[in-house]
């Protein structure tokens, strides 16, 4: 079995994630790929990203005296299928320092098909200087299964309060949970030009429009600045995998652009490719 990855392990790169759930690809495909370049090896690792599914968690702190925590907090998601196995919080999108009184913390879990979500386990491992934790409620966005769901808590993870457990099983609350169409998964690649000063660091978006009207939100290829600052250099080729709202069979128009930061922001594009993957992988 052979499991490419090419991706970070790492808390303050791509999605912050330190653990990785790897789908076996075929083996023709990986010897194939070891006499080519690293561009092609990058495409492994889109492979493995294009059969995953990215979850948005969103994590409140109770606003109670001494309801934040300093201890290590995971998770752990579980589906109809299987589930994600341990998971780290360890990269909050929103605060440096996460998990304190009264904030709301923002995460991105990646793994494989787990089906619907069914309830979720969350914890600390208790150390640290103050580790009881007053976990108000989880939200869990599953773009990929059009849904929203709510994890209401409302208690202490803590020795000393409460029942004294420190993980807690929670499971939806229905009349909290929204549904809508769920997203689709699209490899867009981005040829920058060959030209003096073609490169940009700026924060590169794309839309895409579909018939009738039917219109993606606006999305960052970009996780972080360090990509930002990586990826659009002169005469450069990258692919991105990015899940969005599914504007149909057609695609009529894209709208792509940037935020004009960055030192170098002016960008020479090339051209766009756009391929919509669906589930069969086409």
């Amino acid at each position: 079995y052979y499991f490419p990855c090419q991706r970070w392990l790492a808390v303050e790169e791509d999605d912050g994630q330190i653990v990785r759930e790897l789908v076996p690809v075929d083996e023709a495909f990986v010897k194939k790929d070891s006499e080519n370049d690293g561009q092609s090896l990058a495409t492994l690792g889109l492979e493995q990203k294009a059969k995953s599914t990215t979850y948005t968690v969103k994590v409140k702190t109770g606003d109670k005296k001494n309801a934040g925590t300093d201890a290590n907090v995971f998770i752990t998601l579980y589906g109809s299928k299987d589930d994600t196995g341990i998971v780290s919080l360890k990269a909050s999108k929103i605060n440096k320092n996460k998990f304190e009184r009264g904030k709301v913390d923002e995460f991105t879990v990646e793994s494989v098909d787990i089906g619907d979500l069914k309830k979720i386990k969350i914890g600390h491992d208790n150390k640290g200087n103050s580790t009881g934790w007053f976990l108000e409620w989880v939200e869990i966005d599953a773009p990929s299964l059009g849904q929203c769901l709510k994890f209401p808590c409302g208690r202490w993870l803590d020795k000393s309060e409460d029942d004294g457990a420190v993980e807690r099983i929670i499971f939806p609350a229905e009349l909290q949970t929204t549904e809508y169409i769920p997203f689709v998964p699209y490899e867009i690649t981005v040829y920058t030009s060959d030209i003096f000063g073609a490169g940009t660091d700026a924060d590169v978006f794309v839309v895409l429009y579909g018939s009738d009207g039917i219109c993606t939100q606006q999305k960052s290829l970009c996780l972080n600045k360090r990509e930002q600052r990586m990826y659009f250099e002169r005469n450069s080729v990258n692919q991105f995998i990015v899940e969005l709202e599914d504007v149909g069979d057609i695609i009529e128009k894209i709208r792509i652009g940037h935020n004009g930061g960055g030192l170098n922001s002016g960008w020479h594009l090339d051209r766009v490719a756009i391929r919509r993957l669906l589930p069969n992988g086409k």
